[in-house]
Formats: structure tokens, C-alpha cells, sequence
């Protein structure tokens, strides 16, 4: 089972994820994109391009790499963005869809912008700028808000939500949506 954690910057992807693991029934690992970032080698870069193709091929890599860990017989805990289109393409691309479970980790723009500042390690404006294409696909098989419910409440919800999973899955529906086009 892949549980993917979709939202913004700031928006508690992490701290969800962090709370889920303990309390779910079977072993999770947690595959978050930014330990994927952290992993590669920190250099300067000619000029913007050269900077995009090397997040372009991180990015491709970390969704082969969660594809590769299901595979495998293992339970992910997803923590990324589909902050543009592509990857949402490619993650439906890749993995099996009736094994994923689509989380939107909602919060208020107002909140996102607060949190940004008070961690202190992203540019401000990460989350502004996400905002709208984040959840832009629509569908989602359970929806979380960390304005209103704490990390290990959204755990929770995610937790109780997974027996009774519905089908069509989100992924199910989105990939059916994609080949329809």
C-alpha cells in the first residue's frame, strides 16, 4: 500500500506522516521528496536550466524509487507535491492504482504563510505559489485539514478511513480520467 500525503509546503505532510507510522497495523517506511533533495550533492549551477533538469531527474527518481520500495511488498508513506501536472502523470504512470491511497493535507493560505516564516528553512512564497496546482486533480480518497485537527488527529483519521477504503480509488478514477483524454 502506498499512502500518499499530497499538499503544499508547510502544510504538515511530515508531521502527519511522523504520527502515522506508529499507530498504523503493519510496517511503513516514510519516503519524504525532501530527504530525496537533501541526498543530492549541494552545488552551483551554471544557470537556471541546468538547475530544473537536475530537479526534474531527482523528482523522476523519487517516484521510481517509491514504486521500486512497493514492489518490493513494501508499505510507503508518500510525503510530495504534485505542484505541476507531470508528476501526478507519472506517479499514475507508475504506480498500481488500486493500491494507492490519495491524501489531500489541506490548510488556509493565511496558515501555510505563517508556518513558512516560522520554520525558517523555505523561501517565503513556497506555499502561495503551490497553492492552486497542488489539489488542482480534485479527487481525493480522504481529505485531512491541519488547521483544524492536530498531526496525530489527521493520523488518525487517515488510520480509521483505511479498512473501509472505497473503489474506485482516487488513482483509479484519475488514471481512467488521463486514458479517457
Amino acid at each position: 500500500m502506498i499512502i500518499f500525503l499530497n499538499g503544499t509546503s508547510s502544510s504538515g505532510k511530515s508531521s502527519i506522516a511522523q504520527e502515522l507510522l506508529p499507530i498504523l497495523d503493519e510496517t511503513y517506511f516514510h519516503l519524504p521528496v525532501d530527504r530525496f533533495h537533501a541526498m543530492r550533492a549541494k552545488r552551483e549551477y551554471a544557470d537556471e536550466a541546468e538547475l530544473r533538469a537536475d530537479l526534474l531527474r531527482t523528482w523522476s527518481g523519487f517516484h521510481r524509487a517509491v514504486a521500486g520500495m512497493a514492489a518490493g511488498g513494501n508499505n510507503v508513506v508518500v510525503d510530495h507535491l504534485f505542484s505541476e501536472r507531470w508528476r501526478l502523470d507519472d506517479c499514475l504512470a507508475l504506480f498500481p492504482p488500486k493500491d494507492v491511497v490519495l491524501v489531500g493535507v489541506h490548510c488556509p493560505l493565511p496558515e501555510l504563510e505563517r508556518r513558512e516564516l516560522a520554520r525558517g528553512d523555505r523561501r517565503p512564497g513556497m506555499a502561495a505559489r503551490q497553492f492552486a496546482q497542488v489539489h488542482a486533480h480534485g479527487v481525493y480518497d480522504i481529505e485531512v485539514d491541519t488547521s483544524l485537527a492536530s498531526p496525530l488527529e489527521c493520523a488518525e483519521q487517515i488510520k480509521k478511513f483505511l479498512p473501509a477504503r472505497p473503489t474506485p480509488t482516487a488513482f483509479e478514477q484519475l488514471r481512467a480520467a488521463a486514458a479517457a483524454v
